[in-house]
């Protein structure tokens, strides 16, 4: 049994996530094999690109119905979050339905997209994948869709207008960010997870 199971979504930022756990002292198991995800005490779910294409993927490597039926505490990251909700409209696709949500277009407002950079959090809510992250915290972004805020929301991010950066039901959450990539916040929420008990 693997401490921690990243799922091989055949996505492009698998590696930076395995080396971001690597620093936390985690050694991550990368794998497409159900039994192992089934196995493991905790999943993240990565993906960077498109909706269509990673739940293609997904299908592919026939992983819905393990990741639908997970118990253990799963993150998704960036497009991983996405994908845990209802349904993406970046392609009109029903996606692993285990938060309600819908992901939509950003309404950037006139600003560029993708929306690509760093920005702060706002509306935290008290939950232990929050702990110790604040509204001067930066985290870093690169997306075009976004998961609408909902009472899933435990904080929202602004780029134009508000959209989720962080999610939770139950034993699943998401962070719409790169935690990977935000340096020692990112870290923060990274261990946050590892110690979660839902």
């Amino acid at each position: 049994m693997s401490a921690l199971v990243i799922v091989d979504t055949g996505c492009a930022n698998i590696s930076s996530v395995y080396f971001a756990f690597k620093r936390l002292g985690v050694d991550a198991l990368i794998s497409k094999d159900p039994r192992a995800i089934k196995a493991a005490n905790r999943i993240v779910l990565p993906g960077v690109g498109s909706a269509r294409q990673a739940m293609q993927n997904l299908q592919q490597r026939e992983l819905i119905e393990s990741l639908q039926a997970v118990q253990q505490p799963m993150l998704g990251i960036c497009l991983g979050m996405q994908l845990l909700t209802a349904h993406s409209m970046e392609g009109d696709v029903p996606c692993l339905n285990l938060i309600p949500g819908e992901v939509l277009p950003l309404l950037a407002d006139g600003l560029r997209l993708p929306h690509m950079g760093w920005n702060t959090l706002h509306s935290i809510a008290e939950h232990p994948l929050m702990a110790g992250i604040d509204g001067s915290d930066y985290f870093y972004f690169v997306h075009s869709f976004g998961v609408a805020a909902n009472r899933y929301s435990l904080a929202l991010c602004d780029y134009g207008n508000d959209f989720s950066a962080v999610i939770a039901k139950g034993n699943v959450a998401g962070a719409q960010f790169h935690p990977e990539r935000s340096g020692k916040v990112g870290a923060r929420l990274l261990q946050n997870f590892m110690e979660w008990q839902p």
